[in-house]
């Protein structure tokens, strides 16, 4: 069930669009009223053009466009297709991820920059392409989808949890330095989510049953579970609200 936040009017883009927590935010940003670009790596597969399809479906504008956010041309060529589509870019959600798991004393150093890349350097690169044109327009707001793995410390995925905890830091100082533009700059820190990205840390039966008994809310959190903090942050009902991170958990943390 989609929050009632209302989007109307406005264009986003949502990085990481075809599965998982993307294609959830994508569709129920759709559903509030706003036109989606999406973007991803990976487009043969026909996954990111049905989601794209799906947000049509539901009455608003959208385009599907390989972008791998490890590098600056193709960021650069999302963000000027989705102008040229939408005319504005009034959301942008930083959700793309990659995880490599290993020790980081047995990580090469192409894994760890694979991971860093993609989810540390992608969301300064799109953020910073958008955030240009945000200033320009003197409003806007970025959302980043950080994880607990940014406060927590997990077997083997350090290269990830450094990265996330960059990405809390950095939605911290894009808040700070973008306020003046009148654009907010925050947070979204799930803990584990059941998709197919994060599919080999619960597919096993028994590992699942031991991971929802250390969660106060006895499961799993599912994709649809993340978009109401999503949309609250992209809506005016957070209007005085820059530079935190939601943690979405279960209450696990507590």
């Amino acid at each position: 069930m989609t929050p009632p936040f209302s989007l109307a009017g406005r264009a986003a883009i949502v990085t990481g669009g075809r599965r998982g927590i993307g294609r959830a935010i994508a569709l129920a940003m759709a559903e509030a009223g706003a036109d989606v670009a999406l973007g991803d790596r990976v487009v043969d597969d026909g996954e990111l053009n049905a989601v794209s399809e799906e947000v049509k479906k539901l009455g608003r504008r959208s385009l599907a466009v390989q972008a791998d956010i490890t590098q600056k041309a193709d960021v650069d060529n999302l963000v000027q297709k989705t102008l040229a589509e939408f005319g504005a870019i009034d959301i942008l959600v930083n959700n793309a991820a990659m995880n490599i798991r290993a020790p980081l004393l047995e990580l090469n150093e192409d894994g760890w920059d694979k991971v860093i890349d993609t989810d540390l350097k992608g969301y300064y690169l799109c953020s910073q392409a958008v955030g240009k044109i945000m200033v320009g327009q003197k409003r806007g707001n970025i959302i980043n989808i950080a994880s607990t793995a940014a406060m927590y410390t997990a077997p083997e995925m350090g290269a990830y949890c450094i990265a996330k905890a960059g990405v809390v830091m950095l939605t911290r100082i894009l808040a700070i330095e973008l306020a003046q533009y009148n654009i907010r700059v925050n947070a979204v820190a799930p803990s584990l989510v059941k998709t197919k990205f994060s599919q080999p840390l619960w597919s096993d039966p028994e590992t699942l049953k031991q991971i929802e008994s250390e969660i106060p809310m006895g499961r799993l959190a599912e994709p649809g579970d993340i978009v109401g903090s999503v949309l609250f942050l992209a809506s005016d009902a957070s209007a005085y609200i820059t530079g935190h991170t939601i943690v979405v958990d279960g209450g696990s943390g507590a």
